[in-house]
């Protein structure tokens, strides 16, 4: 196979390993492009529980999936023949299967805080990036919804 193939395949594999490490941080001060300028609802409650989670990356495979691809094709290009060019595609597809896998599979600490609404009684639960230290039972929050992402802050 031709160098040009190999440093293609290269490439996209260092493109797909960079988008897998980038992954969103939803804190209560740090807000995706998406999410500025949209109207949310604000109400105000008071912290009811709070308990250390841990929040892991949505494995849907796609880690993997990209990973095969682009191991096999980088692994196709090894070797003269093409009994060594189809052993280097398996063998290239199982490694960057193994390490979009792994990619995809990061977790982070969070925090999972129980809050008791002054509007409706309703009690709601929150999980986000954070740790127990930032909340106690008993604190006055703000929680802030568009309906799709919710925040608490105090």
């Amino acid at each position: 196979m031709s160098t040009k193939l190999l440093a293609g395949a290269a490439g996209l594999l260092v493109v797909a390993m960079a988008a897998g490490g980038c992954a969103t941080h939803t804190t209560p001060n740090t807000f995706n492009r998406s999410e500025v300028g949209r109207a949310q609802t604000v109400q105000w409650g008071v912290v009811q529980a709070v308990r250390e989670v841990t929040i892991q990356n949505d494995s849907r495979g796609v880690g993997t999936a990209t990973g095969a691809v682009l191991g096999g094709i980088a692994g196709s290009t090894i070797g003269g023949g093409s009994r060594a060019n189809a052993a280097g595609a398996v063998a290239g597809a199982v490694a960057g299967g193994a390490a979009g896998n792994a990619l995809s599979r990061s977790a982070r600490a969070g925090v999972e805080v129980t809050v008791r609404l002054d509007d409706s009684g309703r009690t709601i639960a929150v999980t986000q990036d954070g740790t127990p230290n930032d909340f106690r039972v008993g604190d006055r929050v703000q929680v802030a919804s568009d309906g799709v992402t919710t925040r608490i802050t105090r």
